[in-house]
């Protein structure tokens, strides 16, 4: 039988999830995504429960080199704590001196390394999942920016290059002997990209091998699979990624399952939209008119997922250039709902 065939319960497994000196209450942590995870989206995923939010990933050499929109990346806000921010990079020194930039100009209670970013321009340059192929010099990089920082250090991996190159358990020791206090590992291989399955069975291999905190991702979009995930991998933790677009909720869905093994009720299409409205007015005032609504369009889209009407909405939605254009479409579906 299969990781993900089995039946399970959880509830004694609940505990909070400790990355050296920063306790994360409720260990179900939304994913560091590259154009979703800015500080509006953050602050709703913490409201509706996250006990952690993670940044998008930073450039390293971006952030050194003094990039303005890499600069803007950095920012916090208080609702959001805690709250890990994840660099991207190869080069040990660059990556020393963004880790610092972190550490001195931002409240950020964790450092990320992402070491799993199957994107082709990221893992060309040898960054992302391409610096996991040499668990060695991978170690190295953990082992300079723990030595110059005071904040907790984790790095993000996948299961491996590809099928014929699977060593997740080898990043992983290979890391946390370098100073690293906790790990996330993804279920797929850089090759997969986000096709196909996630393979649990290596999550747990990696727990298995390391005495640091392990965090699970991949694969989970409803409560039932979070609590598979922790019972059958024995993961301190699950990341949401994909599941929490247009789903800020799922956080608190989840964390109540965990908890009491019941079902919460849903939100309703009224809140849903009350939330994508809100997430609206967040974006303009974090990015300014143009590129608030711009970069609302395919939020709204995944709020508006499933509603009757919403194909039509959807398309209205991506023509629209306006505050008071997007909401008055937003609202006129709350009225028919």
């Amino acid at each position: 039988m299969g990781l993900q065939e089995m039946t399970v319960k959880t509830k004694a497994t609940w505990q909070p999830l400790r990355i050296g000196n920063v306790t994360i209450e409720d260990p179900v942590i939304l994913a560091p995504m590259a154009g979703v995870c800015n500080p509006p989206f953050r602050k709703l995923a913490k409201r509706y429960g996250a006990g952690m939010v993670c940044a998008e990933m930073v450039s390293d050499k971006a952030l050194v080199h003094k990039n303005e929109r890499t600069k803007h990346m950095l920012s916090i806000i208080p609702e959001e704590h805690p709250v890990s921010l994840q660099l991207v990079g190869y080069d040990i020194e660059t990556m020393v001196k963004a880790a610092e930039m972190v550490n001195e100009q931002t409240p950020a209670d964790i450092i990320d390394i992402n070491m799993g970013c199957p994107v082709l321009k990221i893992y060309k340059n040898g960054s992302g999942a391409a610096l996991a192929r040499d668990p060695s010099y991978a170690a190295k990089i953990v082992d300079a920016v723990v030595k110059r920082i005071k904040r907790p250090v984790t790095v993000k991996f996948r299961k491996g290059w590809d099928d014929d190159h699977i060593n997740a358990v080898e990043v992983a020791k290979a890391v946390e002997a370098a100073g690293a206090q906790a790990v996330t590992v993804h279920g797929r291989t850089a090759k997969q990209l986000y096709a196909g399955k996630a393979d649990w069975s290596i999550i747990s291999e990696v727990k298995s091998a390391v005495s640091i905190p392990v965090i699970g991702n991949g694969d989970v979009t409803t409560p039932e699979e979070a609590a598979q995930m922790m019972e059958l991998t024995g993961c301190d933790g699950v990341m949401i990624g994909r599941g929490a677009l247009g789903n800020p909720f799922i956080f608190r869905e989840i964390t109540h399952y965990l908890k009491t093994e019941q079902h919460m009720e849903p939100p309703s299409a009224k809140e849903r939209i009350e939330v994508a409205i809100e997430h609206l007015h967040l974006l303009v005032a974090e990015k300014g008119e143009q590129v608030g609504v711009r970069e609302m369009r395919k939020h709204a889209g995944w709020y508006l997922k499933g509603m009757p009407g919403s194909a039509q909405l959807r398309n209205d939605v991506n023509q629209e250039e306006s505050l008071l254009g997007m909401e008055a479409l937003l609202r006129r579906l709350w009225e028919e709902v």
